[in-house]
């Protein structure tokens, strides 16, 4: 797949915990990317982080929190990140979702010319 200059960036932040139809959401999401066959996706832990009622979220060794703020992040054209967004407005109870334009660089697959 080859994508154009220009991308959408979507990034949604849910915590480590929340879930969809039984199994982590973060994991829902990249695999309903995966299914509308978008560029990619990944998922990042965060160490620390607070939401919309201000809970602290926390990795410290003193301090373990079971509920780490964690990053989906899918980089692809906008229609095809458009594609996803009837699953988010679904699946995303708790959390933010935000979308902005990037400019690509590179994207290849390891098989490509």
């Amino acid at each position: 797949m080859k994508l154009s200059e220009d991308g959408t960036l979507l990034r949604v932040f849910v915590g480590e915990t929340d879930t969809y139809k039984g199994k982590p959401l973060y994991e829902q999401i990249v695999l309903k990317a995966r299914e509308l066959n978008l560029a990619g996706a990944t998922v990042i832990r965060g160490i620390m982080g607070f939401g919309a009622n201000s809970r602290l979220h926390t990795a410290k060794i003193l301090r373990l929190s079971e509920d780490l703020p964690v990053v989906v992040e899918i980089v692809d054209t906008e229609d095809n990140i458009n594609k996803l967004m009837p699953f988010l407005d679904e699946a995303v109870m708790e959390g933010l979702i935000t979308m902005e334009r990037v400019r690509v660089i590179k994207y290849r697959h390891g098989n490509s010319d």
